[in-house]
């Protein structure tokens, strides 16, 4: 059974998501501050966490911080702050969605489904793959660079994998939006562009001359390899 790690200080808010959770057959923890999801989450890692923005103690966007700097569990975030920056701010710190309060608990739950599903659809037979120093693992969907594994959050690698079953292949941002994306993303493109920086930052020390993501202006993107 999947658990889901819900992190909100608001309690009627934090019941009726757990009420919908456990219906749909999650296991269900709740932390009201900061402080408490980092405990809760250490003690018993999630599949998922829902992640309140203003918490007592450590706020959102923090403990989004600390939780990509361990693990790639995926983070969705529920806030009542809408605008474009917070959204931006939370998806470029690495979360998975965005949702803003208010809410209704069934677009809440498509949504945890529709991330923990993301993954899965990119197993393909146990493929493994070499690109230099670069290891890509379809079935385990696990990236290593240089023996180490890279952490990455699951949109991320998604989009990792998406580009590395086409190696010198062009992916337009159309394409990312509907594969990794699956159409759900009701904000700009500008998501794809931040997935591409940070997969940049995660593989910076991939040596140029074996390969790396290239951007083609106004085209898309491009795992190029030697």
């Amino acid at each position: 059974m999947k658990t889901i790690l819900i992190v909100e200080d608001e309690e009627a808010i934090a019941r009726v998501l757990g009420a919908y959770l456990r219906k749909a057959g999650f296991a269900v923890t709740r932390a009201a501050d900061g402080p408490g999801a980092l405990e809760s989450f250490d003690a018993s890692p999630p599949s998922l966490v829902l992640l309140d923005v203003m918490l007592p103690g450590l706020d959102g966007f923090e403990l989004l911080e600390t939780i990509r700097s361990k693990s790639s569990c995926p983070v969705i975030m529920l806030t009542a702050r809408d605008g474009i920056k917070d959204r931006l701010a939370g998806l470029n710190g690495g979360a998975d969605d965005y949702i803003a309060k208010p809410f209704v608990p069934e677009e809440v739950l498509a949504r945890v489904n529709a991330v923990l599903r993301r993954p899965s659809q990119w197993t393909d037979g146990g493929r493994r793959r070499h690109f230099g120093s670069l290891f890509v693992d379809w079935e385990a969907h696990s990236v290593f660079l240089n023996g180490a594994e890279v952490s990455l959050s699951p949109r991320d690698l998604s989009v990792l994998l998406f580009l590395a079953e086409r190696p010198n292949q062009i992916c337009t941002r159309e394409q990312l939006l509907e594969y990794v994306w699956e159409m759900d993303y009701e904000g700009s493109d500008r998501a794809v562009d931040l997935s591409i920086k940070r997969l940049r930052q995660a593989l910076s020390h991939w040596p140029a001359t074996e390969g790396e993501i290239r951007t083609l202006r106004g085209t898309g993107y491009q795992l190029w390899v030697n």
